[in-house]
């Protein structure tokens, strides 16, 4: 068997930065244990998985360890190989998806996710991050994922865990968001996954599911810019919606090349 693959750096403008993700195009459904086992033998943050159903295309995404419920620029990089690669011919796309109908649009070379927005609630800081963290945060919060709200920009990208410590904890699909206002920015962000291949994701789009409500209500903007500050970088263009959120940027192609299955 033999698949067209794309690795496609999504959140950004230039090669070598944003978030790498894979893109596999299929005719059918494969088993999920061969889909898993190509997302762990292309060792990037997710591989997107997509079949077409008549004008809409049924997407899944992937981990090296575990099907995501959502991925943002995977999804943003389905859509550019669709649109760079695969010419599809209009600017609109819709997902079917594990969390429900997504759409993204394109602006020439700006693809626009309409996400779910994910407010947190406040809550307790589990032991085994708390323990694995360097620096505390003022703030805990939650939704899927945890958030760590901290009073500056530095104090995020000088983070550091204990991975030892922070793999004590299994939260599934979830991560730890680290978040503050930025210097150049509106916000900022990072993310940590334990117990997954991938400690730090370079650029997490729903992520930002969770951080524009926040942002927006802290900020009392609707609009805003935000800055994933991993060592890969990546720029994020978003808009609260109340019920949904808009996640915009671009992306660019490091690869294209093929599967080999016996």
């Amino acid at each position: 068997m033999k698949l067209t693959i794309y690795q496609i750096d999504a959140f950004t403008d230039k090669v070598f930065g944003g978030n790498p993700a894979c893109v596999v195009p299929l005719e059918d459904w494969l088993p999920d244990e061969l889909l898993l086992k190509i997302a762990m033998e292309n060792a990037v943050a997710e591989t997107a998985f997509f079949v077409k159903k008549e004008d809409r295309y049924h997407l899944r995404w992937f981990t090296p360890d575990i099907e995501m419920d959502l991925c943002g620029h995977a999804t943003l990089a389905a859509a550019y190989v669709l649109k760079v690669h695969l010419e599809h011919a209009c600017s609109n796309m819709v997902f079917e998806t594990i969390s429900g109908q997504l759409e993204v649009k394109c602006d020439r070379d700006v693809f626009i996710l309409d996400f779910p927005s994910r407010p947190a609630q406040r809550e307790t800081l589990p032991k085994a991050i708390k323990e694995a963290i360097n620096i505390q945060p003022d703030a805990v919060l939650k939704a899927r994922d945890y958030v760590l709200v901290y009073p500056s920009e530095s104090m995020v990208m000088n983070l550091q865990i204990d991975r030892n410590t922070f793999d004590r904890i299994n939260l599934g699909t979830g991560g730890v968001i680290a978040t503050s206002k930025g210097s150049n920015c509106d916000f900022v962000s990072r993310f940590f996954t334990p117990q997954a291949t991938i400690l730090e994701d370079p650029v997490t789009g729903s992520a930002h599911c969770t951080l524009v409500p926040y942002w927006s209500q802290q900020l009392n903007k609707k609009e805003l810019t935000a800055f994933q500050v991993s060592e890969r970088r990546g720029i994020l263009y978003c808009k609260d919606l109340d019920e949904r959120v808009l996640i915009s940027g671009r992306a660019r192609t490091y690869m294209v090349g093929h599967i080999w299955i016996e």
